[in-house]
């Protein structure tokens, strides 16, 4: 084969090459790579929100207090009387009917005088004769729940806010009865926080879809 011969064959050889890539290239989809989007977070999951409204954010709010003025029904200085049935089970007069009382198992903490001062009904005991304000049943449920109350002061129970280093900031912590009931405290069950995301962002040939891992 002469040269010029192989020269042309080379030039048809490249030819088809490009024009095979030309077709290519045009047949596929216009438009950028596909971006996999990052999914939004449950706005639940965003709420800093306790489950309930403890007396002590009561008075910081400057918020109705009547509800726990005692002494608007009951006598001063007197007990007021506690009723069973034949089971030992609790009445609940019909004035403290939003009350369920399921705190402890098998009833075994189903006297009022537990907790509330029966001579100060504006005041909770303790069992080592410690009289407490509203505004301090942390306290109280720590007199009874010693492990439980060693986690939260450590930061391990409860919810934890603010900075972990006081030297950036303050730490609060939320009181028992911001999440639970002190007269029913088991704590309902809640669907779990989605994990973190890692907020790299994954490109895709346009047309193709994948999961991240």
């Amino acid at each position: 084969m002469s040269p010029n011969e192989k020269k042309t064959s080379v030039l048809a050889a490249l030819s088809l090459v490009f024009l095979v890539l030309a077709a290519a290239f045009g047949l596929k989809p216009a438009g950028p790579p596909a971006r996999e989007a990052i999914p939004l977070v449950d706005t639940n999951f965003l709420s800093t929100a306790t489950a309930r409204v403890s007396y002590g954010e009561l008075v910081r709010q400057k918020a109705d207090l009547s509800d726990f003025d005692c002494y608007a029904c009951h006598e001063k200085g007197k007990a007021p009387v506690i009723r069973f049935d034949t089971n030992q089970v609790i009445l609940i007069p019909k004035e403290h009917g939003n009350i369920a009382m399921g705190h402890g198992s098998h009833n075994r903490n189903n006297n009022c005088f537990n907790c509330h001062n029966e001579l100060n009904l504006e005041r909770f005991q303790t069992r080592d004769g410690r009289e407490l304000t509203f505004a301090e049943s942390t306290q109280l449920c720590g007199s009874c729940h010693g492990p439980t109350y060693r986690d939260w002061e450590g930061g391990a129970h409860g919810r934890t806010g603010g900075f972990w280093d006081p030297a950036l900031g303050k730490t609060t912590r939320r009181n028992c009865v911001e999440c639970h009931d002190p007269h029913s405290p088991k704590f309902p069950s809640r669907a779990p926080a989605p994990g973190p995301h890692p907020l790299r962002e994954v490109v895709h040939p346009a047309g193709e879809t994948h999961a991240s891992h």
